[in-house]
C-alpha cells in the first residue's frame, strides 16, 4: 500500500492535451507529496482548481489543554461526550501533541461544506454510522468499523445515511502509512502481513460535477482555518491516477498473530505515522501453550503513551471500563491487567474484544473537553477498584 489505481476518463499521456465536448481543456492538477519526491496522483478537473471568489480566516485550529500536573493513568468516559455539530465542528478533542489530535466526534448535522486539511493525513474509525466519503477522487462508501484514510489535500465530505454516528477522530501533522516490515521494496504486502490489497476498498465511483456557483471549502493549515469559496463545485475530477488517494480498511479485515504465549503489542499494528502507531485489536484464539497466561503481562512504556480506545466486548485486562472509554497510560509508568484479570484469563480459548490503540512516542496532553469525561478513580484502580479509603483502612487493621 498503496497501490497504483485509475478512475474516469484521462489522456494517454500525462501533461498532454485533453480536452472537454467543447473543445476547451480540462484542467490537470498534480498533487503529491514529499515535493514530488512521494506519492502522487493527477486529477482532470472541469475548472481550474485555483479559481477562489473570496477568502475568510475562520480563526486558530487550536486546543485548550489542561494544566500539568501529576503523571498518572487517565480514563476518559466518552459515551457521555456531547452530540452535536457536524463531522469537523462535532470534533471534541481528547489528547494532543506536536505530531497527532486525537478526537471523538457525534455529529448531528451535516456537512454543507467541503474540508481540506493542508497540515497532514487523517484517520475516522467509524465507530457508529454508516453512509459515503464524498471526495474529489471519488465515492467511498463506509460502514461500522471501517477505518477512512483522507490524505492530506484532499477535497472531502462525509455524508452519514441515517441513523447514530460516532467517530474516532486521528489527525496528524504528516503521512500515515502501513507498517514498513509488511512491505517489500517496491510497496506490496508480505505474506506475514494481517492483511492484504484486496482488503483496501478504493474510490471505484466517480461523479464529476459539472456546476457553477459557490461553494465553500475549509482549509486547515499553519495552525489555522480558512474559508475558501470557490465558483464551481469542488467535486468536479473527471478522471484521474497515481498512488495518493482516500481508502477505506474494515477493523473485521485484520488478521489477528497469535502465538504459544502473549504476543506483544507490535502483532496489532494496523498503521503508522509521524512518531505513532495505529492497531487494532480484534476477536482472536488465545496462547495455546500449556501454562500460558493469556492476560499480557504488567510492562513499562518507557518511551511511548499508550492510548486504547475500546469498541465494543468484554477487554480481558480491564475492570470498569465501557464502551467508547478512552485510557491513557502515560510513559514513566508501569501497567497492566487488573487484579484478578490475569488468573481469570487462564483457561479461556479466545477473546471477542474490539479495541483501537494509539502509541505515541512523544508525550500527550490532556485537552480541558476530555476532563469533563473522566474518571477520577482510575488512577488507584489496580488497589480495590479505587477505593483509597478501603485500602488504607485495611493497612491499619
Amino acid at each position: 500500500m498503496p497501490f497504483y489505481h485509475r478512475l474516469g476518463e484521462i489522456p494517454h499521456k500525462r501533461h498532454t492535451q485533453f480536452r472537454r465536448p467543447d473543445g476547451s481543456l480540462y484542467r490537470e492538477q498534480v498533487m503529491g507529496t514529499k515535493g514530488f519526491s512521494g506519492n502522487q496522483s493527477i486529477l482532470y478537473h472541469h475548472y481550474a482548481p485555483t479559481a477562489i471568489l473570496e477568502v475568510e480566516d475562520l480563526g486558530p485550529a487550536t486546543i485548550a489543554f489542561e494544566e500539568e500536573g501529576a503523571l498518572r493513568h487517565r480514563h476518559f468516559k466518552t459515551a457521555g461526550v456531547q452530540p452535536g455539530g457536524d463531522p469537523l465542528t462535532g470534533r471534541r478533542y481528547m489528547l494532543a501533541n506536536h505530531d497527532v489530535r486525537i478526537a471523538v466526534c457525534k455529529p448531528t448535522e451535516q456537512q454543507r461544506y467541503f474540508y481540506r486539511n493542508g497540515e497532514g493525513d487523517e484517520v475516522l474509525f467509524v465507530h457508529e454510522g454508516e453512509g459515503v466519503l464524498e471526495t474529489s477522487f471519488g465515492n467511498v462508501p463506509y460502514r461500522r468499523g471501517d477505518y477512512l484514510y483522507i490524505p492530506i489535500g484532499c477535497t472531502w465530505r462525509l455524508q452519514p445515511s441515517g441513523g447514530d454516528t460516532r467517530l474516532l477522530v486521528i489527525e496528524t501533522t504528516g503521512e500515515i502509512t502501513t507498517p514498513r516490515r509488511y512491505r517489500n521494496e517496491h510497496g506490496q504486502l508480505l505474506e506475514h502481513a494481517p492483511f492484504c490489497e484486496r482488503d483496501f476498498r478504493v474510490p471505484l465511483q466517480l461523479e464529476p460535477h459539472d456546476e457553477k456557483g459557490e461553494f465553500a471549502v475549509h482549509v486547515r493549515a499553519r495552525g489555522r482555518l480558512t474559508k475558501h469559496i470557490l465558483d464551481h463545485h469542488p467535486l468536479d475530477v473527471v478522471g484521474w491516477d497515481g498512488y495518493l488517494y482516500p481508502f477505506a480498511f474494515n477493523i473485521e479485515d485484520f488478521e489477528p498473530i497469535t502465538g504459544r504465549v502473549h504476543q506483544p503489542p507490535p502483532v496489532h499494528q494496523t498503521f503508522q505515522g509521524p512518531n505513532f502507531v495505529l492497531c487494532s485489536f480484534v476477536p482472536r484464539l488465545f496462547d495455546y501453550h500449556p501454562q500460558a497466561i493469556p492476560a499480557p503481562y504488567n510492562h513499562s512504556n518507557v518511551e511511548s503513551d499508550e492510548v486504547l480506545y475500546y469498541v465494543e466486548g468484554n477487554f480481558m485486562s480491564r475492570k470498569g471500563i465501557e464502551e467508547a472509554s478512552i485510557t491513557l497510560h502515560p510513559a514513566g509508568l508501569p501497567h497492566g491487567p487488573h487484579p484478578g484479570t490475569a488468573e481469570a484469563s487462564i483457561g479461556k480459548d479466545k477473546t471477542e474484544e474490539l479495541a483501537v490503540m494509539v502509541d505515541t512516542f512523544k508525550p500527550l496532553y490532556i485537552t480541558q473537553a476530555a476532563l469533563k469525561l473522566e474518571d477520577p478513580g482510575y488512577p488507584y484502580s489496580w488497589t480495590h477498584g479505587g477505593n483509597r479509603e478501603r485500602w488504607r483502612a485495611e493497612q491499619t487493621d
